[in-house]
């Protein structure tokens, strides 16, 4: 029965505490309660921690897209997080290419230019696709988890402390009310010339304001503490700040990595594609040609000889032409788009005229076609005998 007493007891006093906050607020809202405000160092604490707490989320979302474009693979990760289970591991984009790739190039032979070709791009995009894989382990490990603390740790923190400064002020406001209208009360009934029953008013008055005043000392005591706990949590964001900034550098530095060795896998897989030996045979004809590299600048070490008496050109058959101020014959081994006007557009197996100009950069000769004239690229042409 005691318990039960005290339980509604309990009850009543933070329903009376409630309304008397509500009450206060909704005065100051309206303009007719005044406000005790903070000091500036507080706000522009809490104005900092709410500023860090927006950026971070934003940050820690968007870097969740950028390694995670698709949303239903994000949704099914956080579900997975907060029932405290690992997902299931799954075949990212670039490891699905390249099995496309490989299945491909062996269904149409490791022996032709093509399958060979498809095979060597299938097994790049696997490398890619597992560094893409600790890329995004990495960066989770290092930057998304830190900010993720953050979030739902030390700012829930703050939040819930702030949010109790916010309820301590309410009731020092109140108070500060109560104080100022039972002063008013008193000195209203001082100032009435009646007998003793309103001498009984001035003390009942007199009891009320000291009440009202020893009230005051506690909310305001109560108030400066939750104010200095407060304070205390919010100067902690410059730390925060601090630790996000070695996060940051982490990640930057697991991005480093991840392009370096796309780019290290690109450049093996472009090598590889430059230099296919020449003899991949189809029904059409006998030989190919090694595929152009857009960025070699050499081509083979030496001469190769085809069935039709034509002579790949050699380095020492191209600073001759270079060097010699006449024209040659060549026949185009590809087809050539041009970039520009100033070049000229090839078809394969067709002949050409071909010479050097003064200045030209060494990987480019001047072609001629009939009226049609412009730059074609060396690796291009098979220079006649």
């Amino acid at each position: 029965m005691n318990i039960m007493d005290f339980n509604v007891k309990k009850l009543a006093a933070d329903a009376g505490t409630f309304l008397s906050r509500a009450v206060q607020f909704t005065e100051e809202k309206l303009g007719q309660a005044e406000k005790t405000e903070l000091d500036a160092h507080l706000e522009n604490l809490l104005s900092k921690a709410e500023c860090t707490k927006i950026w971070t989320e934003k940050i820690m979302k968007q870097t969740e897209v950028l390694l995670q474009p698709n949303p239903n693979a994000r949704i099914e990760e956080f579900v997975y997080e907060k029932l405290d289970r690992k997902a299931p591991s799954r075949i990212n984009n670039p490891e699905l290419l390249g099995q496309y790739m490989i299945d491909a190039g062996t269904e149409f032979g490791p022996g032709t230019a093509y399958g060979n070709a498809l095979i060597k791009c299938g097994e790049t995009q696997k490398r890619i696709g597992t560094a893409d894989r600790e890329l995004i382990q990495t960066s989770a490990l290092n930057f998304l988890t830190p900010l993720r603390n953050f979030i739902e740790g030390d700012y829930k923190t703050i939040a819930k402390e702030r949010k109790l400064l916010q309820n301590k002020r309410l009731d020092l406001d109140a108070a500060k009310t109560r104080l100022k209208k039972a002063k008013a009360a008193e000195t209203r009934a001082s100032q009435l010339n009646s007998a003793r029953l309103e001498g009984d008013n001035n003390m009942i008055w007199a009891e009320e304001v000291t009440k009202s005043e020893q009230e005051l000392r506690i909310t305001q005591s109560e108030f400066d503490r939750q104010a200095e706990i407060t304070r205390l949590l919010l100067e902690g964001i410059s730390s925060t700040h601090a630790h996000h900034l070695r996060c940051l550098n982490d990640f930057v530095e697991a991005q480093m990595t991840y392009y370096a060795q796309c780019y290290q896998y690109m450049l093996d897989l472009q090598k590889q594609l430059g230099s296919f030996p020449s003899n991949y045979c189809n029904n059409n004809q006998t030989s190919m040609a090694p595929v152009p590299s857009a960025s070699s600048n050499v081509i083979g070490s030496s001469a190769l000889t085809s069935t039709s008496g034509l002579v790949i050109a050699s380095p020492t058959n191209l600073i001759d032409l270079k060097e010699c101020s006449g024209s040659r014959k060549a026949r185009v081994l590809y087809d050539y788009d041009a970039a520009n006007s100033s070049e000229l557009s090839l078809l394969a197996d067709e002949v050409i005229t071909v010479f050097s100009v003064v200045g030209m950069d060494s990987d480019w000769l001047m072609g001629e076609r009939g009226n049609q004239k412009g730059r074609v690229p060396i690796t291009y042409l098979e220079l006649l005998n």
